[in-house]
This record gives structure tokens, C-alpha cells and sequence, in this order.
């Protein structure tokens, strides 16, 4: 069995272009915000509203399709390319399908924000926000499919260069669409939106083009037949998808009703609330892209049959992905007034923010840990205990202990946070003890239906 500092390298050499690909995504959203808050604290919390009601949705039916994740991995790993070609058409299948119900939920925009916040006003701007990316929702979900269909087999520069000039792309398109520049009328939060909808059509584009260019398909493809459209196949990339998508949807939505308590304290707290949850999003980002490469270790070392191995390739990730958000936290404490300044000149919603800043550096710890082992599940293709202890934790600890801070004992938007930590240091405890217990060693391949 190799060593762990083996086991690191190639964590590491897998993670880094995740990592940048990762943090490049994220940046596309943190350029909205930026530019936006330009506009004033309305526009900033009207794109704040929807940005919760995008993730709320967009981000949860993601999760279906990393369904495909163990299927590729694996099958990577015991060197079968047709099951590999079969996971990516029936997953694109399946986002063709998401993108339907999606589009309805977003053409629901703000008679739901209405309902939830309570402010017209700024319900109405960010319905805007959102109906203005309905055309891209197919687009992304394509896209999601490649990434994976390429991540899985350990082909990963591509998704870099595409994130590089989604970006480019993205800050010239809100420059242009929000101020009206290069002869576009300005369109303000609307031309945000469009921004982003047009990026994320653009990445489809590139990657699809890219695969096809240098052939990143062979070895890994196969016509399309009746059995890219198999209901059996499609079952069982549910099986996997749905526990997922309940993970990613009990964890995304816990921090989109963090939000929404924040909107019912006031529009600064909600912007203070996102500006921080972004910058929490940020570094984030760094130990989802160890854990989507473990996704990819332990998956391809479960199909090659090197249980053990796999085991100890999920503990090293742990540790980097726990070890690297210590720095994290760091400097969310010694920049915790400098890094909002970055976003509004509001000196309110730069104290608000400055002020919950050092509560999202405590939880950096379990946000590595949590996310890393979610990445572990997800390589074994068990995905229903990570699914269970988002349920417990979230919401049997971390909102109902938030509000009661935050509404009952008068501690406002530090408890909101406060209880956010509480949670996500249960989900890592919890994650810890099943690796321990039931992890890679002990795990089954994952198999795809004809």
C-alpha cells in the first residue's frame, strides 16, 4: 500500500486545477455582486434575494446529476469506456429534463421572494435578476455533465481555461450590460442577470468544442442508442443523484433561510449576510475541489479494486481539506474590515459584515472537513448517510438554534452565523465517525444499466 505523502501528491496534483476551476466559478458571482453594489444597497440586496433563490434551486438540481460521479470514476478505473459513454448521455438526459422544472420554479420568482421576505420592492428587482438567466439553465446543466464526464476520468486543464475565459467573458458583459457601455443601454440588476445567463451558455460551448477538438472522448464513448435514453439507466444514476441532491439541497437551503432570516432583520443585514456568505463561498471553494478530487481517487482506486488504498487516500484528503481552511479562517479574522470594503462603501454594512466575519472563520475547520467527506461518499457511491446528517444537522441544530440567538435572545445577525457553525461541526463529526466505520475499505463498485 502506497504512503499517504504518495497519496497527497497525487491529491494535490489532482486538486489544483479543480481548485482554480472552482474559485473561478465562484468568482463569476462575486463580480456581480461587486459591480452591483455600485448601484446602491437595494440593488445589492436585490441581487442578494435572488442569488439565494438561484442557489436555492440551480445548486440542489445539480446534485441529481453528480449522480453520474461514482459511475465515471469507477468505471474509469476498471477501464470500461462504454459504461463511461453511457453515464454521460444518460446524464445529459437527465439535465435536459431538470431544466424544465427549474424553469417554471424561476418563472415563480416573485410571488415566492414576496412570500418569503416580505419586501416588495425588492422581491420585484430580483425577480429580474433571475427571470433574465432562465435561457441559460439547459446550457448549464450540459455543462455540468462534461465537467464531470471529464473530471471522473482525470482530465482536467480543459474546465480551467474554459473558467478563465467565462470570467473575462463575465466582467466584460456585466461592465457593459449593468452601466451600459460598448452601446448597450444600461440595464442595472436585469443586465446582470443576462451577464451571467450568457457566461454560462458560453461555458457549455467551450467545453462541448473543446472535447470535440482534441478528442477527449476516446477511449470513453460510444453511439448514441436506446440504451442512452434506458429508464434502468437512468434509475441508477437517480440512485446515486438523489441522495446527493438531498444533501445539497438540505445544506444549500440551510444557508438560504440563514439568508432569509437575515432579509427579515433589514436590507444592510442582508447584504452584509451575502457579502460574507460569498466571501465564505470563496474559500470554500478550495476544499471542494480536494474533495471533488477525492471523488475521483477513491472512485478510480474502488474500480481498480485497491480498497485499502482508497482508504487512505480519503483520510490524507481530509486532512489537507481541514488543514488548508485554517489559513481560511486566519484571514478572515486579520482582514475582517478590509475584505467588505472591497464590496460597498456602506460603513453600516461594512461593520455588520466586519462583525460575522470572525463567527465564518470558526467554522472554516468543519466546512473542510464536511465537504471532503461528502467527496468521500460520493466516490464510494454512498450517498444516503452524508444526505442524513445534513437533515439532523441543519435542521435539528443549526437554524432552530440560529433563530433563537438571532429573534429570542437578541444577539442579531452573529447568531444566525453562530448557529450555521454549530451545524456544520456536527455534519463533520458525524461524516468522521462513518468514514471510520463503513468507509472506502468497505465499499461496493458502483455499476450503470443498460
Amino acid at each position: 500500500m502506497k504512503s499517504p505523502l504518495h497519496e497527497a501528491s497525487i491529491l494535490a496534483r489532482y486538486s489544483l486545477p479543480l481548485v482554480i476551476t472552482q474559485v473561478g466559478i465562484m468568482t463569476l458571482g462575486l463580480v456581480d455582486i461587486w459591480m452591483v453594489g455600485k448601484l446602491g444597497s437595494t440593488a445589492l440586496a436585490s441581487v442578494a434575494l435572488g442569488d439565494l433563490w438561484v442557489a436555492g434551486t440551480l445548486l440542489v438540481a445539480m446534485g441529481v446529476l453528480l449522480g453520474i460521479d461514482p459511475i465515471v470514476s469507477q468505471a474509469h478505473g476498471a477501464r470500461d469506456g462504454r459504461r463511461i459513454a453511457l453515464a454521460l448521455q444518460q446524464g445529459v438526459v437527465l439535465a435536459l429534463v431538470l431544466s424544465v422544472p427549474l424553469t417554471v420554479a424561476w418563472l415563480l420568482t416573485e410571488r415566492i421572494l414576496v412570500g418569503i421576505s416580505g419586501d416588495a420592492e425588492i422581491s420585484r428587482e430580483a425577480h429580474g435578476y433571475v427571470e433574465a438567466q432562465l435561457f441559460s439553465i439547459a446550457p448549464h446543466f450540459v455543462f455540468v455533465v462534461l465537467r464531470q464526464y471529464l473530471v471522473g476520468r482525470a482530465i482536467l486543464t480543459p474546465t480551467i481555461w474554459v473558467v478563465v475565459i467565462a470570467n473575462l467573458f463575465n466582467l466584460l458583459a456585466n461592465w457593459a450590460l449593468i452601466f451600459g457601455n460598448l452601446g448597450f443601454p444600461a440595464l442595472g440588476v436585469n443586465g446582470a442577470g443576462i451577464a451571467t445567463g450568457l457566461t454560462r451558455v458560453l461555458m457549455m460551448i467551450a467545453l462541448l468544442v473543446w472535447i470535440v477538438a482534441f478528442r477527449l472522448y476516446r477511449g470513453a464513448w460510444a453511439p448514441w442508442s436506446r440504451a442512452s435514453f434506458s429508464l434502468r439507466g437512468l434509475r441508477r444514476i437517480l440512485g446515486f443523484g438523489l441522495p446527493v441532491f438531498a444533501q445539497v439541497g438540505l445544506e444549500v437551503w440551510a444557508f438560504v433561510l440563514a439568508g432569509f432570516f437575515a432579509s427579515h432583520l433589514g436590507a444592510r443585514e442582508l447584504a452584509s449576510h451575502t457579502i460574507v456568505l460569498r466571501l465564505a463561498s470563496l474559500s470554500f471553494m478550495v476544499p471542494l475541489g480536494i474533495s471533488i478530487a477525492c471523488v475521483t481517487r477513491v472512485g478510480n482506486l474502488i474500480g481498480a479494486g485497491e480498497r485499502l488504498q482508497a482508504q487512505r487516500s480519503a483520510w490524507v484528503a481530509l486532512a489537507i481539506g481541514t488543514g488548508v481552511m485554517g489559513i481560511s479562517a486566519t484571514i478572515f479574522i486579520l482582514f475582517r474590515e478590509w475584505l467588505p470594503e472591497q464590496f460597498t462603501r456602506d460603513p453600516e454594512i461594512i461593520a455588520l459584515s466586519a462583525s460575522i466575519l470572525p463567527v465564518a472563520a470558526a467554522f472554516q475547520l468543519f466546512d473542510g472537513a464536511q465537504v471532503v467527506g461528502c467527496g468521500v461518499l460520493r466516490g464510494m457511491g454512498n450517498t444516503v448517510p452524508a444526505a442524513v446528517f445534513s437533515l439532523l444537522s441543519y435542521y435539528g441544530i443549526a437554524l432552530p438554534f440560529g433563530w433563537w440567538l438571532t429573534f429570542h435572545r437578541g444577539v442579531g445577525l452573529p447568531g444566525i452565523w453562530w448557529g450555521l457553525c454549530i451545524g456544520l461541526g456536527a455534519v463533520s463529526v458525524l461524516l468522521l465517525y462513518w468514514i471510520g466505520r463503513r468507509g472506502p475499505a468497505r465499499a461496493v463498485p458502483a455499476r450503470v444499466e443498460a
